[in-house]
This record gives C-alpha cells, structure tokens and sequence, in this order.
C-alpha cells in the first residue's frame, strides 16, 4: 500500500508516518520545514525528518509545499497513493493575524490543492484531513462554565463530555487561522459530498508528544514542558490560568486515521482529542510538572487572554468511538507529560 503524508516532519505527520509504516506500507511524506520559517529555529523539524529516515526503511521524503500546484499533482502523478492523509498547516492560532497570505494559502488553498490532486490521480485513495477544533471560533464559550479552585468547567450536565460536531461553526469570532482551516475543512466535506471522494476530517484538540517541536504561538503542553525544564519564565496569558484543554498524544490522533482509512467514511466529520479523561488546565499542568521536578514552575501573567481563545475545550469523542469501537485514547496524560519531559531532558 501508498501512502502520502503531508507535514510529514510535524508531529502529527511524522506519528502518521509511523503508524503506516509499522503496517508495512510504503510511505512518501512531503514536507519542506515550513515550520522552521513560521516559528524560526525553534520551529525546526529536520531533527523529526532525520529520525523518521533512520528508523523507517520504507518511508520516501520530498521536499514540496503543498502550495506548489503543479509539484503537488506531479507527486500525485507519480506516487498513485492509495491513502492521503493531509497534517501539512500553518497551525497557530495567533500567528494568523502577522502571516495573513501565508496561513491562508498553506490551510486552505494547500488543502484544495491536494483535494484535486487526489480527484484527478487517486479517486479511489482514502482522504484524512487533520482539522482543528478552531473551527468553531470561540462558539464554545458561549456555553454556560463555572469556575472551579483550579480549572473551568461545563456547568450543564449535558455538556460534560465536551464539544461535539453539532456546534455551530458561524456567527462567532475564529481567528483567522481558525478561518482558514473552516474553509479546508469544509472544502473537504464537499469534496466528499459533491465528487463523492473518500474524505473524512478529523477536528483535533491539543495535539501533543515527545517528537513536538512547541514554541509561545504553538504546542501549549509542548512549550510549557520546555520552559519548566529550562527553569525558564512561562507567560500565562488569561484566565488566571484555568483555562482547559483536552490533551491527544500524536500517535492516538494517527491511529485515528488508519481506522478511517481502513474503512471510509465518505464526508464524515469527527472531533477528536483527550477528552474529559485527558483534561487539564494550565494551572493544573504547572503542577504535573512540579511534582515531577520538585521545584515551582516561573511564571508571568499577562491578564488579556488571546483573541477567541478556548476557556473551556473538552472534545466529545463518542461519535468517533461508535463509528471505530477499536479505536480509543491508549495514551493517558501523565504518561503524555512524562515522555515530552523526558524528550525535553534528553536534548
């Protein structure tokens, strides 16, 4: 089996690289270290690149941006994949508002890109396209919370689960990266729906793991691990720290995606993360770490939260786990903190 990964040096890419590999196919990512430009040297994933070619045989790189049309229906030319799973974004919330023509491009012009690509060379290929709970602006915090001693929370019972795919996805404030992945993801509904390709979009939460390359604008559990370890000052930005979110470990997130591909459903639409089990606050982040270096975490606090910014995210799985019961979050967060803090020591 072919299989094409875009991001592939990312944390989500190289995890899908990963999990397609250990089922023997070959796999062709395509990446050319446009994080490095986004987010400058801390940003870089050629060391993720270097360890997916010296632990996976059967894995091809190419250097191409998914904003190149033409060198992207030629990989697809000459790659016939059998599934795509697209992870290539510009992926932070608040880098959008400096980068306007970029996030756009990459997120959604990128998106359809491979979209046409895939309906002009592989129909048959299943699509997974990683999406993003920021689709849905800051509509979450329209719901009724409640401010507990450490975190917020749901106050209606009904909501205890989290976010799930019925929440409305307009009249609220995004972002324009939340805007932009809004457009890619509903390109790939249509794509679904009205050319009948085989896409499934997967709105993830906080995607996190050792192999996470976490900087101030992006990778929250990632950066904090680094700065905490760096005996470094954390800016805590809003919401006196309590606000929530749902941690996923990069590979629970990639096998997501083999389970879809495996068996496709064409236009489906999932939320996916930690959920309520892999929930944490910042505050309660902190903590984790401190009981594990046995020492307080330096922190700043800057009292205006980011625009549109999540106070409470959970995301509701349930739809995911009812359509692939074998799926499940095997990854629980203290062992999510361990590894990155591990990783993190060890560079």
């Amino acid at each position: 089996m072919k299989v094409l990964v875009t991001g592939s040096s990312g944390l989500v890419g190289s995890a899908t690289v990963r999990a397609w590999h250990e089922l023997g196919a070959e796999v062709v990512g395509l990446d050319n270290n446009t994080r490095q430009d986004l987010f400058g040297p801390a940003g870089d994933t050629r060391p993720n690149l270097a360890r997916l070619r010296a632990s996976c045989p059967n894995f091809t790189h190419l250097e191409l941006d998914v904003r190149d049309r033409e060198g992207v229906l030629h990989a697809f030319r000459e790659v016939a994949p059998e599934v795509v799973v697209h992870c290539a974004a510009q992926p932070s919330h608040d880098l959008a508002k400096d980068r306007v023509f970029d996030d756009f491009e990459i997120n959604a012009v990128g998106t359809l890109n491979l979209l046409e690509a895939t309906r002009l060379h592989a129909p048959e290929a299943a699509f997974v396209f990683a999406s993003t709970n920021k689709v849905y602006g800051d509509r979450p915090n329209h719901l009724p919370l409640v401010e507990r001693e450490t975190r917020w929370d749901f106050a209606d019972e009904a909501d205890h689960h989290g976010i799930d795919e019925s929440c409305p996805l307009d009249q609220c404030l995004h972002s324009l990266f939340g805007v932009s992945k809004a457009s890619a993801d509903l390109l790939c509904q249509e794509y679904a729906r009205y050319f009948g390709l085989k896409v499934g979009v997967f709105r993830a939460g906080c995607i996190t793991g050792g192999a996470h390359a976490g900087v101030p604008l992006h990778g929250f559990l990632s950066h904090l691990v680094k700065v905490a370890v760096r005996d470094e000052t954390y800016t805590i930005i809003g919401y006196d720290g309590k606000q929530v979110r749902d941690q996923i470990h990069a590979a629970d997130l990639a096998a997501a995606f083999v389970a879809f591909a495996e068996a496709p459903r064409p236009g489906e639409v999932y939320n996916v993360g930690g959920g309520r089990g892999n929930s944490a606050s910042i505050r309660e982040c902190m903590t984790l770490l401190e009981e594990r270096l046995g020492r307080p975490v330096r922190t700043a606090y800057e009292p205006t939260p980011r625009v549109g910014d999540h106070i409470c995210y959970l995301s509701d799985t349930r739809k995911l786990q009812a359509h692939y019961p074998g799926w499940s979050i095997r990854r629980p967060l203290s062992e999510v903190v361990d590894e990155i803090l591990a990783a993190e020591q060890a560079r």
